[in-house]
C-alpha cells in the first residue's frame, strides 16, 4: 500500500474503532487494548476491501473476534449538543495520527486511542474536537490535559 491508501486506512481504522467504541458503549483506550499493533496494521490492510461493506457489519465482526464487551461510557447519551459523527471524530483522529508518525500508522493508532487525548475528544461537551490540529498534536505530544 502507498502512503495515499495508507491515509484512508487509518481514517477507516480511526473511524471503526470510534463506532465500535460508541456502540459498545466503552472508553476508546478500552477498545484499542483488545489489539496487539499486528491486529490494527491487519485492520489497515483490510480497510480497502471492508470500505464497500457498512461499519455495523465489520463493528459486529471486530466485537465478536476481539470479545469486546459492552461498557457504561456513553458519551452520546451525555452529550447536551449535537454529536459528531462517527466519521468526523474519525478525521481528528487520523490527522494526529498521521501528523505524529512518519509511517508506522498501527502503532500510532494505538498510541493516541490508548492516550489520554481521546477521552478529551470523546468529550463531545468540550470544544476540544474542534481544536486545531496542531494544538492538538502538541498537546499530545507534551501530555496536556485540553479542556
Amino acid at each position: 500500500m502507498n502512503r495515499e491508501e495508507y491515509k484512508d486506512s487509518v481514517f477507516y481504522v480511526c473511524t471503526l474503532i470510534e463506532y465500535i467504541a460508541r456502540k459498545t458503549k466503552n472508553h476508546r483506550q478500552d477498545v484499542v487494548k483488545h489489539f496487539t499493533t499486528s491486529d490494527i496494521l491487519h485492520q489497515l490492510e483490510a480497510a480497502p476491501m471492508n470500505h464497500c461493506l457498512s461499519l455495523e457489519q465489520v463493528s459486529d465482526e471486530v466485537i465478536e473476534d476481539y470479545h469486546i464487551t459492552e461498557g457504561t461510557f456513553d458519551t452520546v447519551k451525555e452529550c447536551r449538543y449535537q454529536v459528531p459523527s462517527e466519521t468526523a471524530i474519525g478525521r481528528v483522529y487520523q490527522a494526529l495520527v498521521l501528523s505524529l508518525y512518519a509511517d508506522n500508522y498501527a502503532q500510532g493508532i494505538l498510541d493516541v486511542f490508548a492516550s489520554f487525548i481521546s477521552d478529551e475528544i470523546s468529550d463531545f461537551n468540550s470544544n476540544v474536537y474542534y481544536s486545531n490540529p496542531d494544538y492538538l498534536k502538541y498537546s499530545f505530544q507534551e501530555g496536556y490535559m485540553l479542556a
